[in-house]
């Protein structure tokens, strides 16, 4: 069997890597080194050095688009885990039709992102025209409405994840620690969440990241009204891009900047958490 694995392994693994190499790999190369080239096709890049990288610094709507992802993300993540872990806790309990309350949960994360956004634009619009304002009409409105989306979006994925993770936990340890008169609150602090430490780590790599990264739902729920300032960094990116002729490098230098950004805290989170795997 060792051989044959040996033997056939390159044909089963080279199409994939052929498909990696063009698909992602080399326009991930070409990508930074545009972003030190201006340019308007690849063909007549020319570099420039760090000066795409300085335009990117003294534009401030990337600094207020870095500002309101750090916000809305610090908020998303919290209030998306707490809430599926209460619920996690709750549908774990014996209720009756608890399969239908999951299912129900869930359903959000199957609706497309851009949906989503035209849904919720209607529904807190159609709030705020009681005031004779809309969504747009101030800052705060446009976060709060990402906020509500991404829970409503996420919290019933991330519930399964802590479903099956408070499921693994042992029976066997939640009685013995009943027997030593253990609170239900003590039990679930000291038994439950140390126990289930790599559904913590996979559900804060998946809010994290989606909430760094959002960008259909800001898109359609906002599009960064009024004046860009409810402008995340994804769509910031994407506005500069392709809505500013002439800073097509500096749309792409702050991409870079932005993978750069993503990469190093989801690496610090994963080895947050995983270090209390270890512990436990």
């Amino acid at each position: 069997m060792h051989k044959a694995l040996k033997k056939y392994f390159p044909v089963f693994v080279l199409p994939t890597l052929i498909a990696f190499t063009f698909a992602f790999l080399l326009p991930f190369i070409v990508g930074i080194y545009l972003s030190f080239c201006d340019f308007t096709t690849i063909i007549d890049a020319e570099f420039v050095g760090l000066k795409n990288y300085s335009r990117m610094l003294q534009h401030g709507d990337f600094i207020q688009a870095l500002k309101f992802t750090g916000a809305f993300t610090v908020l998303a993540v919290i209030s998306v885990n707490v809430f599926a872990f209460i619920l996690a806790l709750g549908l774990t309990k014996g209720i009756k039709g608890t399969n239908l309350y999951r299912s129900v949960f869930f359903m959000p994360n199957l609706i497309g992102g851009i949906v989503l956004g035209y849904i919720w634009k209607m529904i807190i619009d159609g709030v705020l025209l009681t005031k004779g304002m809309t969504i747009v009409s101030d800052p705060k409105y446009g976060f709060w409405g990402l906020v509500i989306l991404m829970n409503w979006q996420m919290i019933g994925y991330m519930m399964i994840i802590y479903i099956t993770g408070i499921q693994n936990v042992s029976p066997d340890l939640l009685e013995a620690a009943e027997i030593d008169g253990t609170t239900r609150f003590q039990a679930i602090r000291k038994i439950v969440m140390p126990m289930m430490m790599p559904s913590f780590t996979i559900c804060l790599f998946l809010t994290l990241t989606n909430s760094f990264k959002l960008f259909d739902q800001n898109l359609a729920l906002t599009a960064g009204a009024p004046g860009r300032k409810t402008q995340m960094l994804a769509l910031d990116i994407y506005n500069t891009f392709y809505g500013r002729p002439g800073w097509e490098g500096v749309g792409q230098a702050k991409a870079v900047v932005f993978f750069l950004l993503l990469g190093v805290v989801a690496l610090i989170q994963l080895r947050a958490t995983r270090s209390k795997e270890v512990e436990n």
